[in-house]
């Protein structure tokens, strides 16, 4: 997705960039942009602490992590910046301010001198899958959630490209570029998912409960391993790019 979004941006200069949700691919990549400074922004300190040390070897003295909530109307306030990037921050706040999706690009919008990039990933744990791939990716991001929910921490919540770009247009700014990617999820998506999937079981009180999901965990994995080795990859849903500028 960051080639997508150099190449929207082309001969546009990045200038001041704050990475609003950042984490370790955003840190890297926006290190390395020829922006004038950066700013990165998290509201979680171990996620803060991993986009530090994968920047650390390009950090300039201007640029600066930052520990935030964007709940907090003080964070940040009287900046702007040039670029921003709101990379799969929408559906993590759901972890961190519950509910504050529909306010989140409200908020942001003082902020945005030049161009917001979104980037996020259309629901697919809800709604028929439509081949035996799909409904092992829905499974798979259903497990997740279920065994979240049952360890009492909150799972993402997506939204759709369509409804991100209502919210943008309410929030004064005007869509430039928007657009889908298939995606193509590979073994190391499963395990990712899968391994979160088993250490959350250690936080349910139930242990008949616990066992069974770790259970279904396994046979997930076996089924997943079976159709990756056959095609390659699970093709299911889709990604999306959106730039938005102050209207």
């Amino acid at each position: 997705m960051f080639g997508i979004i150099e190449h929207v941006q082309g001969d546009l200069p990045w200038g001041s960039v704050l990475d609003a949700g950042t984490g370790v691919r955003s840190a890297r990549w926006i290190s390395g942009l020829p922006s004038s400074r950066w700013t990165a922004v998290s509201a979680d300190p171990d996620h803060l602490r991993l986009a530090e040390e994968a920047s650390a070897a390009e950090r300039r003295p201007q640029d600066r992590l930052v520990l935030g909530n964007w709940q907090d109307p003080a964070l940040l306030t009287g900046e702007s910046h040039d670029t921003v990037l709101a990379e799969y921050l929408l559906g993590a706040v759901e972890s961190y301010a519950p509910y504050f999706q529909n306010d989140l690009f409200a908020r942001l919008r003082p902020l945005v001198r030049g161009r917001l990039y979104v980037v996020g990933v259309d629901p697919y744990v809800i709604g028929p899958a439509n081949d035996e791939t799909g409904a092992l990716v829905q499974a798979i991001g259903r497990l997740r959630d279920a065994c979240a929910l049952l360890a009492g921490v909150t799972p993402y919540r997506e939204y759709p490209a369509e409804w991100v770009m209502q919210r943008l247009e309410q929030a004064g700014l005007r869509i430039s570029f928007a657009r889908r990617f298939p995606n193509f999820y590979d073994r190391q998506w499963v395990e990712r998912q899968l391994e979160d999937s088993r250490q959350l079981t250690g936080w349910i009180g139930d242990p008949a409960m616990a066992g069974a999901l770790a259970g279904r965990i396994d046979r997930l994995r076996a089924r997943a391993y079976e159709l990756l080795a056959r095609l390659g990859g699970l093709s299911h849903g889709h990604d999306y790019v959106i730039a938005a500028t102050p209207g």
